[in-house]
């Protein structure tokens, strides 16, 4: 769905470059309450993931594809303010080093793709969570619901910006119909995708998931029969008895039993030693294996047939006024290299190239929000 430059008039390209530039100022402060000493570096590499997946495009209907946006995912693994500037990461990226997005166009896609994707899934999913039982099926279930109803939705997000200030003269009717229609095909592909990644996630490290933490604080909880609640622990078996108990005979005496009890009662009411934090290198690991075997092999399997947006602007005239791209020179150019003539290790190597660079600009980007929140908590303290 990424909008190329020429779609939308200038008007309205800035007007949503003013909301998403606003959009990610938001981000960036929230993005401070999401991260910690873990989630920085996952978030880097949720963008990376997200950039790979990107480049397999699934059929969808005869002559259409589609791909994942990643909204719904980027906002349950890492938080809703933290997703969305997962995704702009992404969007950035791929608009400057692959010519994919127009960058006149580039406040559209963040409005579209990232804030409008984001924060319907992470309400949905949310809304989900709160009125089901607290079971990781049911963290599954609400990530498939979010994530298909959130590409619909931008879709019609899409609709509303083209009715604003589209520039070919369309019946907003027919595009309404023909972006939703074939976006609730393609949010089936991102729904199964999301909740494969997301359940795969929960099965080993349920912890690492935003979305869900207080499901697992509740499956810990029921596990030890104690409230999860940070720096607490159960009192010990063998501690004194409750006030008021009767000592049984041959007991000690009262004197002696009051003076072993109290240091007992003071040792169970006392915070308990914090636990080690896990390390999540093996689930760090794992997911770059993962997105660079999607960009660097898997992607030259992709559907070539164009995605859901280029479809209806082909079929509707909205391509009528497409201009071409700033980048459209740039080495990495509609994701091959430039001057390799093969064209499975062109793409191959742009997909690399491209998870590489996401990973470090989005690293990048989310170890200084970290910081930037120890250091305000060092002044606060």
């Amino acid at each position: 769905m990424h909008v190329p430059d020429g779609f939308i008039d200038a008007p309205v390209s800035v007007a949503t470059g003013a909301v998403a530039a606003a959009a990610v100022a938001v981000s960036l402060r929230g993005a401070r309450r999401e991260l910690d000493e873990q989630a920085a570096p996952l978030a880097g590499l949720v963008a990376a993931f997200i950039f790979a997946v990107q480049m397999l495009n699934f059929p969808v209907a005869a002559g259409t594809s589609g791909h994942l946006l990643g909204g719904a995912l980027a906002a349950i693994l890492v938080g809703p303010y933290t997703g969305v500037l997962c995704v702009s990461v992404v969007l950035l990226m791929q608009a400057v080093l692959f010519a994919d997005g127009g960058l006149t166009a580039l406040g559209v896609n963040i409005t579209d793709m990232a804030v409008v994707t984001t924060v319907v899934a992470y309400g949905i999913f949310r809304a989900i969570l709160k009125i089901a039982p607290n079971r990781r099926r049911t963290v599954t279930v609400a990530s498939f619901v979010a994530a298909l109803i959130s590409v619909p939705a931008a879709a019609i997000a899409f609709t509303a910006l083209y009715a604003l200030g589209g520039t070919a003269d369309v019946a907003i009717g027919k595009v309404f119909t023909a972006m939703v229609g074939v976006h609730v095909l393609i949010g089936i592909g991102e729904a199964a995708i999301t909740a494969l990644t997301v359940g795969a996630v929960m099965a080993v490290r349920p912890d690492l998931v935003h979305g869900a933490r207080d499901v697992a604080a509740r499956r810990l909880e029921l596990r030890t029969g104690t409230p999860a609640t940070p720096g607490r622990t159960p009192a010990p078996a063998g501690s004194a008895a409750p006030a008021g108990s009767t000592t049984p005979a041959g007991a000690a005496p009262a004197t002696a039993r009051t003076v072993t009890a109290a240091p007992a009662a003071k040792e169970a009411d006392a915070p308990a030693p914090a636990a080690p934090r896990r390390s999540a290198r093996r689930v760090w690991a794992a997911g770059l294996g993962a997105a660079l075997l999607c960009a660097g092999v898997v992607s030259f399997y992709a559907s070539a047939s164009p995605d859901g947006l280029e479809k209806v602007a082909a079929d509707k005239g909205i391509d009528k006024k497409t201009e071409d791209h700033a980048a459209k020179d740039s080495p990495l150019a509609d994701y091959g290299v430039k001057d390799i003539s093969n064209a499975r290790l062109s793409g191959g190597l742009a997909g690399v190239i491209g998870v590489g660079a996401t990973l470090a600009v989005g690293t990048g980007v989310f170890v200084v929000v970290r910081r930037r929140r120890a250091g305000a908590d060092a002044e606060a303290g």
